[in-house]
């Protein structure tokens, strides 16, 4: 009766919980990583990891633990009872066996418990312990649970290598995903060994784990047990992430067509998933009830726009609102924008672009001329060059457009970056005039519109497309096939990768993919998106992505109220210490 009643508490309990995942591809987590990224064999085993709220490691949402957040309940105290009874004991020291303390630290985000049986093996230098279960009366494995074990070996094995964790089935319980955080080990002489471990375990499997203390493959010397794990770590994770080509000309990616076929390791952890899927349905929400959703008609009138950003206004949108118009700030945005990569120190007026000093005599002032300003690097040029050619979207039977602008820009007395003179092509003649301060309002304005949409094509596709999220996945997925979790410089990168393929998946997806929103929205298209991208990589340049080298070949160091760059370098020279 009482077996049949726990198996009746179990299917209630069973039926809150959700299995978002069924991989059992060995992984990792990221946070905690940067405190064990030693070189030199710094010994890091004396320091603990419980697990802060800062380093979260990877996903939340895929286990399939209790969902326990403390103390357990009545039914799992009244099932690990019988876990006892049912399952050989624990292995007891004998008076002349070497004893080994063991503590196992089980993640603390939903769904990290299991009911599934584990067992541990350690592995020495001097030789390896028998598999020995990790069971104790009360309560194993659930959220947040920081468990305590003894193993006893017939001789000492040494400086600890490696453990293997062995997750197999209890009774009749259904497979149950673990997150450990990490095993610690203190031998029968006090040493401590730190095995992180900071990923979800899921099937049946045995896990191998090296001891934490960052190692490159010459500290491994002619160690086969440490080589062999090496190697077959980094087989797995070549198997398991594979490469493929979203696009032609794009860089390639993650061979990941759906969310489903993630590995849960990379996954977006249940706080940030939440977050992603408010704000994308709060925002789906606003477009409906302002009726905006569907709608294909031009704006009538500049006043209609602002009815876009009801939810969302800001004491920065509505300065913006309020002063975009204005060519101080219009040059503004160039240095602190969202896109304050483009702009260049122009020392020759080009050839393709023949502004005259009689142009820009009233923007410059009488005390000046266009060849002193140049001379003193006071004149700036943004080139749009590279949209020239790129294909444009039809979007509801409209044929959308693309200017190729260039812009220059004088640096005021006052240290204003404003604009002075505008040309909407790469080819000058009578079909394409030059636009300056003195024509009237909305020619002006209307050229400085066209340059913004050139700028946002090139800021989307590059800047952030390419130079952001593709970059990023491509050292993201060097990382993993080609650096094993012990190296020094994987431990320093997961932190920060560890969500990089997931937002990229959901970007081919919703976003760059045909008939996405890209490809609803904008003048490019996807076609347009795939010429900018191929282009931008035929281009990129390594010294672009670093950014003094990028700083000094675009002639800005003097560059007045540039503030991205000040604060940029100051992040970049810590990053150097």
């Amino acid at each position: 009766m009482q077996f049949k009643a726990m198996q009746k508490s179990w299917t209630v309990l069973r039926s809150g919980r959700q299995i978002l995942a069924q991989n059992s591809v060995q992984a990792y987590s990221g946070g905690p990583w940067r405190k064990l990224a030693v070189l030199n064999n710094l010994d890091l085993n004396r320091m603990r990891f419980n697990g802060s709220k800062f380093f979260t490691g990877f996903p939340e949402i895929q286990g399939c633990g209790f969902l326990l957040l403390g103390k357990a309940t009545s039914l799992q105290r009244g099932m690990k009872e019988k876990k006892n009874f049912w399952r050989q004991q624990s292995t007891r020291s004998c008076p002349e066996a070497l004893v080994y303390k063991v503590r196992v630290a089980t993640g603390k985000r939903w769904g990290s418990a299991t009911f599934d049986s584990v067992s541990i093996t350690l592995v020495g230098l001097k030789g390896q312990s028998a598999k020995q279960l990790l069971d104790k009366t009360g309560k194993d494995f659930i959220p947040g649970a920081v468990d305590d074990y003894e193993i006893s070996s017939d001789r000492h094995l040494g400086p600890l290598l490696l453990i293997r964790l062995h997750k197999e089935p209890y009774q009749f319980f259904p497979e149950d995903p673990w997150f450990c955080d990490f095993v610690q080990l203190t031998d029968p002489d006090g040493q401590i060994f730190h095995f992180p471990c900071y990923q979800w375990i899921e099937g049946y499997q045995d896990l191998e784990l090296r001891e934490g203390t960052g190692k490159l493959i010459c500290d491994d010397g002619q160690n086969s047990c440490l080589l062999r794990h090496r190697t077959e770590e980094l087989r797995n994770r070549q198997d398991t992430y594979r490469w493929m080509e979203f696009a032609p000309g794009l860089p390639r990616c993650v061979a990941v067509d759906t969310i489903d076929e993630m590995n849960t390791n990379i996954k977006f952890s249940l706080t940030k998933m939440s977050t992603f899927m408010a704000r994308s349905k709060l925002t789906q929400l606003e477009f409906r009830l302002k009726g905006l959703m569907n709608y294909h008609n031009s704006w009538k009138k500049l006043e209609d726009i602002r009815k876009v950003f009801w939810f969302n206004k800001t004491l920065v949108s509505e300065y913006v609102a309020d002063h975009w118009q204005e060519d101080a700030f219009f040059g503004y945005q160039y240095l602190n924008g969202v896109n304050p990569l483009v702009i260049e120190k122009c020392t020759e007026i080009p050839a393709k672009f023949p502004v005259t000093q009689e142009m820009v005599a009233e923007s410059l002032g009488k005390t000046t001329t266009l060849s002193e300003e140049l001379q003193k690097g006071n004149i700036f040029i943004v080139d749009y060059k590279m949209l020239q050619g790129s294909p444009t979207n039809v979007i509801h039977g409209e044929q959308q457009y693309l200017a190729v602008p260039l812009c220059l820009f004088h640096q005021m007395s006052s240290g204003n970056l404003v604009p002075i003179a505008i040309q909407l092509s790469q080819i000058p003649g009578a079909e394409s005039p030059i636009f300056l301060p003195s024509d009237p309002h909305w020619d002006w304005t209307l050229a400085k519109m066209w340059v913004r949409n050139a700028d946002f094509h090139i800021h989307q596709n590059i800047s952030h497309l390419l130079k952001t999220h593709l970059m990023a996945e491509i050292f993201t997925m060097a990382t993993l096939r080609h650096l094993p979790m012990c190296h020094p410089v994987f431990k320093l990168l997961i932190p920060h990768i560890r969500y990089t393929l997931q937002i990229n998946i959901l970007a081919r997806i919703r976003l760059i993919k045909k008939g996405g929103m890209m490809d609803q929205a904008t003048s490019a298209g996807f076609e347009g998106v795939g010429f900018l991208v191929s282009r931008g990589v035929q281009q990129l340049t390594y010294s672009s992505l670093c950014l003094p080298e990028d700083i000094k070949d675009r002639g800005v160091e003097s560059l007045a109220n540039y503030y991205y760059r000040d604060d940029a370098t100051k992040i970049w020279a810590a990053i150097e210490r």
